[in-house]
């Protein structure tokens, strides 16, 4: 029992000398012998490493921090750089090299990409020189990837990787194409069902030929522009895959996203501006409205002002709205995004000289066109006469007339050039309840033939002819009394003047009928006969049943 008393207590006294000692370790330095020489070493007791493993593998420890950057810390960011280096596909061993600085030995590849420094601390920490930890890092490093690129290599796997993804974007291009293809058909074969054209106000916008058309031509480019789209969003994936291009997976979407970002932004910006457009617009377009019913009721003859024709309704409006919408455009258009740009500015100034110079004409023929209307020389459906062109009024523009003749030719007659010529309008006074127009053609007959019977031949021709009034009655003026003829001009009445031509023919016809009936030749002008032995003008069917040739006879002596 005493022994086993003894045991203890020695065995306590023991353990009790053993931890007296270690507590004074730590307070000392440890001093070794190397080779009977006494070195002086960092205590590694309060220093704790932390393992390199970049492949499960412990290939070294790393003992001293570097600045704010732990030990803990540079063993995870040297981990992660050799494990970079061994997702390299294009991994070269030669290029890992071991570069000297001014304080610390560099693990370096490719001379630009340093995976670890070995400082003087490091080499102390471990008791070597700090060549041969580099040298022993530098090997451990180099082996352990060329290892894993041995037996783990990435390179068939970013290849399959890689046919894989193409084999996707390929089947998804493809059944893309084929919903877009199939949307086409059924559009087609739908078409009587769904495209019946586009009209405004009676006025064929798109016939549904077109309008068919359009639509596909639309789903044909809204199909190219997803197809491209999928491609692109696909290339970021596929140059992930591999290290060296994962680079280009950032700039690829940076293309996309930043227009993006800057429009979204742009048009967040701009909507109180829009706001403010879209109010001026209301104000003025329900304006433009009131001012419009009042236009209608002048136009139909409802409001009568003294001075202002019912015709001037609609042009004066349509000068109205010009300048109202041009003062809405000047109100408008600081709120435009751009507007203050000093490129805006600049090519809002080249197109305002390039219109001034270009269209000096134009503004001429406008301003024309706007002293015509206020003017009222004619109307639309009015037979006028400008210079030689003679014809109905079809249409009236703020640049042109357009004039059709009775051969059924368009003539089109610029607005200066009709307020720069005599224009006579021939329907002016054929209204209904106005006396017309009056028809006139001039015969000459001879001083033999008594003017009283030249003048009922003439207003017989003339109530015969078709579209002559018979209130008021045509009537007769003698114009001139010549040396061999006096000139007779029969005037009648007429409201049809867009038919001149036809009662011309018809009144000259009657002319020629209602003389011979009468027995009255139309000899002049300078028109001579030897009455002796030659027939009368006089056409036979005129002519009574006892008419004779005079003979020919000479009286007088041989």
């Amino acid at each position: 029992m005493k022994k086993r008393v003894i045991v203890f207590l020695f065995i306590s006294l023991l353990l009790v000398s053993q931890v007296s000692f270690a507590q004074k370790a730590k307070m000392q330095p440890e001093k070794e012998i190397v080779q009977g020489n006494t070195v002086d070493t960092i205590a590694k007791i309060n220093l704790r490493g932390y393992p390199v493993t970049p492949f499960k593998d412990t290939l070294f420890y790393v003992y001293n921090k570097v600045g704010s950057f732990s030990a803990e810390n540079r063993a995870k960011a040297i981990s992660d750089k050799i494990k970079k280096l061994y997702e390299d596909a294009f991994f070269v061993s030669d290029s890992l090299k071991i570069i000297p600085s001014d304080i610390s030995l560099d693990i370096v590849y490719e001379s630009d990409f340093v995976i670890m420094s070995i400082l003087e601390a490091d080499a102390k920490s471990e008791n070597m020189p700090a060549a041969n930890v580099a040298k022993r890092n530098f090997t451990a490093i180099k082996r352990a990837i060329l290892f894993q690129n041995e037996n783990y290599s990435l390179l068939p796997k970013r290849l399959g990787f890689t046919a894989l993804l193409i084999l996707i974007l390929g089947l998804v291009l493809f059944f893309v194409g084929k919903l877009f293809n199939k949307g086409s058909l059924y559009v087609s074969r739908n078409k009587k069902k769904y495209f019946t054209g586009y009209k405004y106000n009676e006025i064929t916008i798109l016939s549904p030929q077109k309008q068919h058309f359009l639509v596909l031509r639309l789903i044909g480019a809204i199909k190219v522009f997803v197809l491209l789209l999928i491609v692109y969003l696909s290339l970021p994936i596929l140059f992930s895959i591999f290290p060296a291009t994962e680079g280009y997976t950032t700039t690829l979407l940076r293309w996309i996203l930043t227009p993006a970002k800057l429009a979204v932004m742009g048009f967040l910006a701009f909507l109180p501006n829009l706001f403010t457009i879209l109010v001026i617009a209301f104000i003025f377009r329900y304006t433009l409205k009131g001012i419009k019913f009042f236009v209608d009721e002048i136009s139909k003859g409802n409001i009568k002002i003294d001075g202002f024709y019912s015709d001037w309704a609609k042009p004066t409006f349509n000068i109205i709205r010009f300048l109202m919408y041009a003062f809405m455009l000047v109100i408008i258009f600081p709120y435009l995004p751009g507007s203050d740009s000093p490129i805006f500015k600049g090519v809002s100034v080249f197109v305002g000289i390039l219109f001034s110079l270009g269209s000096s004409n134009a503004i001429a023929n406008m301003v024309a066109g706007l002293v015509i209307t206020y003017m009222r020389p004619f109307k639309i459906g009015d037979f006028i006469k400008i210079g030689d062109v003679s014809g109905e009024v079809i249409e009236k523009t703020a640049l042109v007339t357009r004039v059709r003749t009775p051969k059924f030719e368009d003539i089109t007659i610029p607005n200066s050039t009709v307020l720069s010529s005599t224009s006579t309008n021939y329907s002016a006074n054929t209204k209904e309840d106005a006396r017309g127009l009056v028809m006139h053609s001039t015969v000459t007959i001879g001083y033999d033939v008594p003017w009283r019977d030249v003048h009922k031949a003439l207003i017989n021709a003339a109530t015969k002819t078709d579209f002559i009034e018979t209130t008021p009655a045509p009537f007769v003026l003698q114009t001139s009394l010549d040396d061999f003829y006096v000139a007779y001009e029969i005037n009648a009445y007429t409201k049809e003047p867009q038919k001149q031509p036809q009662i011309y023919s018809s009144l000259h016809q009657n002319i020629q009928d209602s003389f011979n009936e009468a027995g009255i030749e139309i000899m002049s002008p300078h028109y001579k006969a030897l009455r002796d032995g030659n027939k009368t003008t006089i056409p036979e069917d005129y002519l009574g049943n006892n008419y004779e040739t005079p003979t020919f006879n000479i009286n007088g002596k041989l």
